[in-house]
């Protein structure tokens, strides 16, 4: 699953808007919240975070909850079981079913945590250049009492590759550059989109072992992705050893 991911680029709405091809829109009511876009480190679930959709025929960067809370629930906190959508079964579940053929969005990010079974080390994982990329995102709409309108989006995941497997048995999905426009189109639909869906190559990625500053979901800033100490981190290099082929 993807739990916690990170946005640490200091790029402002505007040109990270531009880094996706998208314009910058205005937070939509409840949809976003104050620092949705900009400098994160541990963005956490029923937080705001940015997003890149295609609204009125253009494509925005905006900010949206995560946790997909579908126009027909009424219970809410169903949100907070839907930050994470399996590609396997977008197509047979009412929650993703209607979004994957309808609502498809980016999300923008430059890493996401998942924490070792044997010691809950946390381990931060990014592109081994370190840019931005985008996971595979579904997203909702629904207006509340008084009008305003609520975005939220889930993240869908996939198997794991090599990089990721030692530490758990899903990953987000990362849509390359070149599939921007077949996933945000909602004009498209089935085995373009269905094609996208797998997991990003290990050889591309890296994993590092972070201080257990990110465990609370509150912690926030650079705090969050500094280094393990060195006794947790040389407990945890085996991990990786077979995975990154003798690369750290």
């Amino acid at each position: 699953m993807c739990g916690r991911f990170t946005l640490t680029t200091d790029l402002d709405a505007a040109a990270l808007a531009e880094l996706f091809g998208a314009e910058a829109a205005a937070p939509a009511g409840a949809s976003a919240g104050a620092g949705a876009i900009g400098p994160r480190y541990n963005i956490a679930p029923a937080q705001p975070a940015a997003a890149v959709l295609i609204d009125g025929g253009r494509r925005v960067l905006d900010a949206l909850r995560w946790g997909l809370l579908p126009a027909w629930a009424r219970d809410r906190s169903i949100a907070g079981r839907l930050i994470n959508a399996r590609a396997e079964t977008l197509e047979r579940r009412s929650a993703f079913r209607d979004a994957f053929a309808r609502r498809r969005c980016l999300i923008p990010s430059d890493g996401f945590f998942e924490w070792s079974a044997r010691d809950r080390t946390p381990h931060w994982i990014r592109l081994r250049d370190g840019r931005p990329f985008a996971y595979a995102g579904l997203y909702e709409r629904r207006t509340e009492r008084g009008g305003a309108e609520l975005r939220t989006f889930t993240i869908v995941t996939t198997e794991p590759n090599d990089l990721v497997r030692p530490l758990h048995d899903r990953m987000p999905v990362i849509i390359p550059p070149d599939g921007y426009d077949r996933w945000l189109d909602p004009s498209r639909r089935g085995a373009g989109q269905r094609a996208l869906l797998r997991p990003y190559p290990a050889a591309e990625m890296t994993a590092q072992a972070v201080a257990r500053t990110v465990n609370r979901a509150d912690a926030e800033g650079p705090a969050c992705v500094l280094p393990a100490p060195a006794d947790s981190l040389d407990a945890n290099l085996d991990l990786f050893a077979e995975a990154t082929h003798g690369h750290t």
